[in-house]
């Protein structure tokens, strides 16, 4: 019979980054995902394709499952299937990990505790505040800022005559709401009012955002701030360190929420760099990308390789599917030996090069019109073209070509379709003044951006938006749209609209 087991992992505070090996592992081989609301939805993406996944978040009183519910969802799935309990922080410290690990013992299923990074120590690091620091402190102490709602408010675990005093830095989990009665109660007990206090709220992420003050009145400003749960309190001197110390708040990129519209699997080094200086991404691919109704077209041409005198790239998608293809052939990349080779930009360039292919044309710009400028020079007449690409794509390469007398074969290697399920998350984003920036990597990624969300919905709700595009071609497709492009790099990559995102926001 199948036995199953339950992994309680901690997920760490909220930066992605900040996940253990141990964690992605088992996520890797998951059956079924339960998930908190301070856990990171990044990480579902580890988990298999068919992994059940099972939100059970609590936040401010409204629970989508209470903790016993929780507790016979454990049970019930545990019984036989892999479970990973993903709960944000460390699940032994303030996580309920120990409730949820006896509650297994008690009905025999094996478990496995995972630890996490625990937001005690990340959230103030990433807040510039460290706990310990040989000038001010040589002790912490960590504390529930909410205690358990089923005692008597008079009852407390805490011992506020001994904790006022006694340690030098105090982390308070939960504590927003109760924030007046923590600072009364430190107060009253010896803690000096103008002892330093700092809120965090998401701690680790791009939504971080720190309220600074002292005992006397950290209320006062918390309240000015409207911050809200969830949020860690530091109580100490160590707070004013802050100073000095701020670098994840200091990134140049750091408040500013970026839309990205390239296909998701073109969108992970673009995220990533933006992500390393601060952005909030949101991914909101306006393309997916699949393999064409018939692999027929593109099979034949790679039997003909040895008829062709170009092959010409126009993506790093034409470039793998097309050697997914030979590779099937059951060919490799000698079959190309007598075909010449061009690609569109750099990152093309890199994925032919990644197959041991070295092209012999990149033009300077990044762009068909750049290849059709740098074809000229070639004598192109009675030569023969390969051109696998998107199904739907422009055709004034191939057309330049056929003008030039030469044979062009447009083959089919992938198909793009428009992807749908983020469309309301995204649509709310906007009509809420969100979004800074709005990114644009093709002419296509305009026209289906607006084909999803709707050119007289949406359009109303841009006009605060700062519209970042990638060239010249993508711009006077987001202008045909009634959008005025803002951000533009002089050299047509991902590298240079980071840079240009940078730059406009800087000033």
């Amino acid at each position: 019979m199948k036995k199953g087991k339950v992994y309680l992992v901690g997920a760490g505070p909220g930066d992605p980054g900040l996940l253990t090996i141990r964690g992605k592992e088992v996520l890797e081989r998951a059956e079924v995902v339960i998930f908190d609301y301070l856990a990171n939805e990044e990480f579902l993406r580890y988990a298999p394709a068919g992994a059940e996944r099972i939100y059970v978040g609590k936040k401010g009183g409204d629970h989508t499952l209470s903790q016993d519910g929780i507790n016979a969802l454990l049970v019930e799935k545990g019984r036989n299937n892999v479970v990973v309990r993903l709960k944000g922080g460390d699940p032994f410290v303030f996580g309920r990990g120990g409730e949820e690990a006896m509650v297994l013992v008690e009905n025999g299923i094996p478990f496995e505790i995972v630890p996490g990074i625990s937001a005690a120590v990340a959230v103030p690091a990433y807040a510039g505040i460290p706990l310990s620091h040989r000038d001010f402190t040589a002790s912490i102490s960590f504390v529930t800022g909410h205690e358990r709602s089923d005692k008597d408010s008079s009852e407390t675990k805490i011992a506020w005559d001994k904790l006022a005093t006694a340690s030098g830095t105090i982390v308070f989990f939960m504590g927003v709401k109760n924030l007046p009665e923590i600072c009364k109660n430190l107060i009253e007990n010896g803690r000096t009012a103008d002892t330093p206090v700092a809120l965090i709220r998401w701690g680790t992420t791009s939504q971080q955002r720190t309220v600074t003050g002292t005992l006397s009145n950290i209320v006062a400003r918390v309240k000015e701030a409207g911050l809200k749960p969830p949020a860690l309190i530091v109580v100490g001197e160590v707070v004013t360190c802050r100073d000095q110390l701020n670098w994840f708040e200091k990134r140049p990129l750091f408040g500013r929420t970026v839309v990205i519209t390239r296909a998701r699997e073109q969108a992970s080094d673009f995220k990533a760099e933006l992500e390393d200086l601060g952005a909030r991404c949101i991914e909101f691919p306006t393309i997916a990308i699949s393999p064409p109704p018939s692999w027929q077209p593109l099979d034949d041409a790679i039997k003909n390789l040895s008829q062709y005198d170009w092959a010409i790239f126009t993506s790093v998608n034409g470039v793998r599917f097309f050697m997914q293809r030979l590779l099937a052939a059951g060919l490799d990349a000698r079959a190309l030996s007598g075909v010449r080779l061009a690609a569109i930009g750099p990152k093309t360039a890199e994925a032919l090069q990644d197959m041991m292919l070295r092209p012999d044309l990149v033009p300077s710009e990044y762009r068909a019109e750049a290849i059709i400028e740098a074809m000229a020079a070639e004598n192109v007449r009675g030569k023969r073209f390969l051109v696998p690409r998107a199904m739907v794509a422009r055709e004034i390469l191939p057309d330049k070509l056929r003008e030039w007398g030469a044979q062009v074969d447009i083959v089919p290697a992938y198909e793009t379709t428009l992807p749908t399920e983020k469309v309301p998350e995204v649509t709310e984003l906007f009509k809420n003044g969100e979004v800074d920036c709005l990114t644009f990597t093709s002419s296509s990624t305009v026209t289906n951006f607006f084909s999803l969300l709707g050119k007289e919905k949406i359009l109303p709700h841009l006009d605060k938006t700062k519209i970042a595009c990638i060239g010249p071609i993508t711009a006077d497709t987001a202008k045909s749209f009634g959008l005025e492009t803002a951000i533009m790099p002089s050299d047509y990559t991902i590298r240079g609209l980071v840079d240009s995102i940078i730059s406009y926001f800087a000033r």
